[in-house]
């Protein structure tokens, strides 16, 4: 029996019920929300921040549905809704069955999940239930992120959950990685390329590679990442000649993100793609490493 009480956000109903320690830091207490797979994502997130739940706040300002975050693993600054996910409903199209997952049933990794990896289409996500800390703390493993909230707090009052939220909006406006009406920068699918998670004989190579200390980052959890670190793949993009602002035609790079492609008006999806396996290309034969595609095609 779960000791959490449940938040059905499709219906806006919150049970009040005791809640139990269950894995929860002595002190604070959980909820999980149940929350339809379309509904907008980043009302979602508010609406835990508003409630003071702490486990996806740092995911603010990420455009796109509910169903779609366990998918891909979604994950900005210091969270991934791996940590947070309690389970995943979904229909079984082969069974042809409504079926529940708990969280290490869904096979998360970086980036990476069994809907996209080794079941592609067979679930069609209906419904995931978060379990998220009530009066939780923010994670601010971001380097930058923990900075920026921190500073003018000499007396290190913990920031909150709103303001950590705020922030990471700010901080994606400033990347071109925010939805503005006119911002031409926003004419993307995000981040394109997923960040490299690379060997440390991998890492020794790119490093010999480029006049510059390649900036590495832990590869997370999971024995398939012993030994291994995580490089920027926005990083290996600049040291292999593609600048912010590069354009291939009505395709281009971003002016303030390497990662994002943007389409400059008119561009097909062959030439986003054209521009996309230049970019590839480049960074292979300078660093040996072939950069993966976020987004999924669709009629390819």
């Amino acid at each position: 029996m779960n000791p959490w009480p449940t938040v059905r956000t499709s219906f806006s109903e919150a049970c009040e019920a005791p809640v139990g320690s269950d894995g929860v830091d002595a002190g604070e207490k959980g909820l999980t929300y149940q929350a339809a797979a379309g509904e907008d994502w980043d009302a979602f997130v508010e609406r835990t921040v508003q409630d003071n739940c702490a486990g996806v706040e740092c995911l603010a300002g990420i455009p796109g549905s509910v169903g779609g975050t366990p998918v891909q693993n979604v994950g900005a600054y210091g969270q991934e809704v791996a940590s947070a996910i309690e389970r995943v409903r979904a229909f079984d199209v082969e069974d042809r069955a409504f079926v529940e997952l708990s969280a290490s049933e869904c096979g998360f990794a970086y980036r990476r999940s069994r809907f996209n990896s080794t079941d592609p289409g067979r679930f069609i996500v209906t419904r995931v239930d978060y379990r998220l800390t009530l009066g939780g703390a923010p994670t601010l493993k971001y380097a930058d992120l923990h900075r920026a909230i921190l500073e003018g707090r000499p007396d290190g009052a913990r920031p909150s959950l709103a303001e950590v939220a705020a922030l990471v909006r700010q901080v994606r406006q400033s990347k071109g990685m925010l939805l503005v009406e006119g911002d031409t920068d926003c004419r993307s699918a995000g981040s394109f390329f997923k960040n490299p998670v690379v060997t440390e004989e991998q890492l020794l190579r790119i490093a010999e590679g480029s006049e510059k200390e390649p900036p590495r980052f832990p590869a997370g959890a999971g024995a398939e990442n012993i030994g291994r670190v995580k490089v920027p793949a926005a990083w290996l993009i600049e040291q292999s000649g593609f600048a912010k602002g590069y354009s291939l035609g009505a395709a281009g790079i971003s002016s303030r993100h390497t990662l994002a492609l943007i389409n400059r008006g008119g561009a097909s999806a062959a030439e986003m793609l054209k521009l996309a396996g230049r970019i590839a290309d480049a960074v292979e034969s300078r660093f040996g490493i072939r950069l993966e595609m976020e987004p999924v095609l669709v009629g390819f």
